[in-house]
């Protein structure tokens, strides 16, 4: 009989502490919930710049990490130069598809969802490879000019 007595007090002191925590808990989640969202506005801008949807980006952004990326692979062959420049914007393009989606997914998601990771990255290989195809086709049917870098003479 005591033990019942002391559930049903444990009870009724833990309800009268529940509103209490639920105001200290409050602040805590708001501040999580605006930390998301500027971590996921950050990722989304940053991803945003990265990506083939910026039309500017590339001599900014792209290239120079591209080109760094050849670079770097050209120290141990300089064949590399141009085909690690050529992977190195792709990769540039990839991880900012992927960086919009998850900054995206914090920003515009209210309710925590399990990530998909093979679902987001086989979307941004895809939409990255079909962009590089585009622009390859582009190039071969010379609607779009390259610049001398490529030329063979």
């Amino acid at each position: 009989m005591e033990s019942v007595q002391e559930v049903s007090q444990e009870l009724s002191l833990a309800g009268e502490k529940q509103p209490e925590q639920l105001q200290q808990a409050a602040p805590q989640e708001l501040k999580k919930g605006i930390l998301k969202k500027l971590r996921g506005g950050f990722f989304l801008v940053l991803g945003y710049l990265l990506s083939p949807l910026c039309w500017w980006n590339d001599l900014l952004f792209n290239l120079p990490i591209a080109y760094f990326f050849g670079y770097m692979c050209s120290l141990l062959s300089p064949k590399l130069l141009l085909p690690c420049s050529i992977i190195g914007y792709w990769l540039s393009n990839i991880v900012g598809i992927l960086l919009m989606q998850f900054g995206s997914a914090d920003v515009f998601q209210n309710e925590a969802k399990e990530r998909n990771l093979k679902k987001e990255l086989l979307t941004g290989l895809v939409s990255s490879t079909v962009y590089t195809l585009v622009i390859m086709v582009l190039i071969q049917l010379k609607i779009l000019d390259t610049p001398v870098l490529f030329s063979n003479g």
